[in-house]
């Protein structure tokens, strides 16, 4: 074997297993993790099962990994543009528009919110794992929140993210874009309220 083709071979699995879980992602973000089998992706990329086998060994590894994917899609599409802003309310105001600008534009609505109703009370690594993607997501909005000055930061932080969450609900259920709208007067009335912010 050629030096090229030595590395050629392993780049080329870290793409499919890249592009498995990409359309893994957007599969539970629309069914749930539960419903995410081996089988399933295999012919959604039209692949062989043994082949899609050889880069996830179980169900459970397969979820995990999806939940890893899920949680760089996350931070690549609303965490990492806001971080050029200042630290704190300019910085809050960034993130949650582009969760809500992702979760309008997407059609496969928010990955956390179905995968968190589905594991809420099934203990176990899947469960931990998204809790603790959730807890991260959160901590971010609390640390931001307490450089604003907030008195109350887990509570801003835990107000925020329902709203987002929210209006994610309501519109997978009735499909009123309109809630987007309310959110974002709601997370602007929230802001408003920072120390500073009117002045």
């Amino acid at each position: 074997m050629s030096v090229t083709q030595g590395k050629t071979r392993p780049a080329k699995g870290a793409r499919t297993r890249a592009s498995i879980l990409d359309r893994a992602v957007d599969l539970a973000s629309v069914e749930g993790l539960e419903g995410l089998t081996i089988g399933r992706l295999a012919t959604e990329l039209r692949m062989s099962k043994s082949g899609l086998f050889a880069h996830f060994g179980s169900k459970q590894e397969l979820q995990l990994a999806t939940i890893g994917a899920a949680a760089e899609r996350f931070r690549v599409a609303v965490i990492e543009p806001a971080q050029g802003l200042p630290d704190g309310a300019p910085r809050l105001r960034a993130m949650a528009e582009r969760y809500l600008d992702r979760l309008e534009d997407y059609s496969g609505g928010c990955f956390w919110s179905a995968t968190s109703a589905e594991y809420d009370d099934r203990p176990g690594p899947v469960r931990d794992t998204i809790a603790a993607a959730l807890d991260g997501w959160l901590g971010e909005l609390e640390r931001q929140a307490q450089i604003a000055g907030v008195q109350h930061p887990e509570r801003f932080a835990f107000e925020l993210f329902s709203l987002v969450m929210g209006a994610n609900s309501r519109y997978r259920m009735s499909g009123r874009r309109e809630v987007f709208a309310y959110a974002r007067e709601a997370i602007d009335r929230l802001l408003g309220e920072l120390p500073g912010a009117n002045g």
